[in-house]
């Protein structure tokens, strides 16, 4: 195949004629000439200008008459084959690759076609000007199945009201799942159809019939198909289709039975297809037609009996309430064909489905709702009602302990569906569920990754104070403490951070309360931390001052007597009742909301450190 490609491709520039061969005449190395005069004043723009030097072959073939039948693709002299491109020379070569990608075509060979046409574009870009090229590129890329391409290269004003391109236009069309649009051509082709042997207008005669039956006209069936053999499997499995929707299943039972028995593997399971689509019809599907259906989607991919039988999985698991079935055969006719004829009456199908799955109620395990979602996330509704189920799950998911289920889930929506500002809640939440999850590493990377936005004060300080514990979590305390400098509670933060580390000097560097008046239950547990920090360090004369300062304050309340443990002198207390005193101090942290983020998070910090 390369080989054939490089003798397509041969190099343009004039070569000595081989052994035997006639020289060129003076005449058509003047018309090279002239040819290459007028490329050199050409004043088209870069992308119209020949590659190569060969002589501009596009006014040559707009010369020739359009190709309006199957006749033009066997022009009179044409040489067939590579006998032609072998003995082609410079000036002829573009003419001799004219001739063999249209005998390719006429064999019905796109694949050996397309090269030629491509490799003679490339020379002279001015053929994609020439209806005649379109019409060959276009009944290649038909050929290929490439009908969103053929359709295009058939769209040329000159093409409109041509037999031929009708014709090659109506396969394409219905290729493209386009059934009436393509029916619509039948009429401009027949000319060409008619000009065709039965063998040749077969191809087009089914494609006419098939979109005959996608409209709903099961009718014309017989009519567009009368010309072609009884025998023939693919004509039978239509005819078939069609005495089924025309309500008379007898005949087209008996058609569809004979064609899964003289038909090539794909139009054997075309026929069994439409046995099983007309039992599921007829309310008389059976277990084994359901393993069938599965069993044809497994081993048929990429035309339309794979679509079909999507299509009648997704009928059949609506009809039946199962979810996952339905969102599995769902989801692959939105993602590899595109959503069908319907692309936003299943979308908007698949996204309710998706939503009553998720939604708080329902009594699916948590775990198959999660990874539901995960499989079928690109399903979910846009904006809000999106974002709202994202929510939902997550919640679900943090209520019952799977913090790292929950923390990836908003991850990916942080990543992915959330942009600008609302960045900032979001990434505070995600790193909070990774602290939670013993993951403080990928906490961070949240909080630094989504850093670029200009956030208010109130959004920054909050990932600050997550930023600071996840920092801590690590062991990077001083990273830590310098995070929460402008935090207006960092102070209270800094001390439950030195209070969860037992650093006494820390805890007795920090300013109590002010004396005097009631004290909170936060005041209470800064003066009795304070405490335990100074009798840690023995600093008797500090405990005097605070049971001066605070014992008025402390005498009628419950926690007098762990006060007036931890500030008696250092000697004088033994370890129990210190012990007792210290699990006196009120719950109420300083930190606020923080600290139970700091409380509930396992501790990593020695592991992470020494990795």
């Amino acid at each position: 195949m390369l080989a054939a490609f490089a003798l397509l491709a041969t190099a343009s520039a004039p070569s000595a004629p081989p052994a035997g061969a006639e020289p060129a005449s003076v005449d058509d190395a003047g018309d090279a000439t002239a040819d290459a005069d007028a490329a050199a004043t050409d004043v088209a723009p870069p992308r119209v200008r020949a590659t190569s030097g060969l002589p501009r072959f596009a006014p040559q073939l707009a010369n020739l008459p359009t190709i309006t039948g199957l006749n033009g693709w066997r022009f009179t002299g044409q040489v067939e084959g590579w006998a032609g491109l072998i003995a082609a020379r410079p000036v002829t070569r573009q003419a001799a690759r004219w001739a063999y990608a249209t005998h390719q075509v006429a064999l019905g060979r796109g694949a050996e076609a397309v090269g030629a046409l491509e490799v003679m574009r490339q020379d002279d870009p001015d053929l994609a000007l020439v209806p005649s090229y379109q019409l060959a590129l276009g009944a290649t890329l038909t050929l290929l199945n490439r009908p969103a391409a053929a359709v295009a290269a058939l769209a040329g004003e000159g093409l409109q009201s041509n037999p031929e391109a009708c014709a090659w236009r109506m396969r394409a069309l219905e290729q493209a799942g386009l059934g009436g649009l393509a029916l619509a051509q039948f009429r401009c082709a027949l000319p060409a159809l008619n000009g065709r042997a039965v063998k040749e207008r077969a191809p087009f005669l089914l494609a006419a019939a098939r979109g005959a039956i996608a409209v709903g006209h099961p009718a014309l069936v017989g009519q567009l198909l009368g010309t072609l053999p009884q025998a023939d499997p693919a004509a039978t499995v239509l005819r078939g289709r069609a005495f089924f929707l025309l309500g008379q299943r007898p005949q087209g039972q008996l058609l569809l039975k004979q064609a899964r028995q003289t038909g090539n593997r794909a139009q054997r399971l075309d026929a069994e297809l439409t046995l099983i689509e007309d039992r599921a019809q007829n309310g008389t599907l059976a277990a084994s037609d359901t393993a069938r259906l599965r069993q044809i989607r497994f081993i048929w991919r990429g035309d339309a009996i794979e679509m079909r039988a999507l299509q009648l999985s997704y009928a059949v698991a609506l009809r039946t309430h199962d979810v996952l079935a339905t969102l599995e055969a769902g989801a692959t006719i939105f993602r590899y064909f595109n959503g069908g004829s319907d692309r936003a009456a299943l979308t908007a199908a698949l996204q309710q489905t998706l939503t009553a799955a998720l939604a708080p109620d329902n009594v699916m395990p948590l775990d198959r709702v999660a990874g539901m979602y995960w499989e079928y996330r690109d399903l979910s509704p846009a904006g809000a009602a999106g974002d709202l189920l994202v929510v939902q799950l997550a919640d679900r998911l943090q209520s019952a302990g799977l913090y790292e289920r929950g923390a990836e889930l908003l991850d990916h929506q942080l990543r992915v569906r959330t942009r600008d500002v609302a960045q900032g809640p979001l990434s505070a939440r995600v790193a909070s569920l990774f602290i939670l999850a013993g993951t403080p590493a990928r906490a961070l990377a949240a909080i630094r990754d989504t850093e670029a936005n200009a956030y208010p004060d109130d959004m920054l300080w909050a990932r600050h104070r997550v930023e600071a514990v996840a920092l801590d979590q690590l062991g990077r305390t001083n990273e830590a403490l310098a995070v929460l400098q402008d935090v207006p509670d960092g102070e209270a933060i800094r001390g439950e951070l030195n209070w969860r580390r037992h650093d006494w000097k820390a805890l007795a560097a920090a300013m109590p309360p002010a004396p005097g008046g009631a004290l909170t239950d936060v005041a209470q547990a800064r003066i009795l931390r304070l405490a335990v920090a100074l009798a840690m360090l023995g600093r008797e004369g500090d405990l005097a001052r605070l049971r001066v300062q605070y014992g008025a304050a402390f005498a009628k309340l419950p926690t007098a007597p762990a006060f007036a443990a931890l500030t008696a002198s250092v000697g004088s207390v033994d370890p129990a009742t210190v012990s007792a005193a210290m699990a006196a101090i009120p719950s109420a942290s300083p930190a606020g909301g923080i600290a139970d983020l700091i409380d509930t998070a396992p501790q990593v910090a020695e592991t992470a450190s020494s990795s």
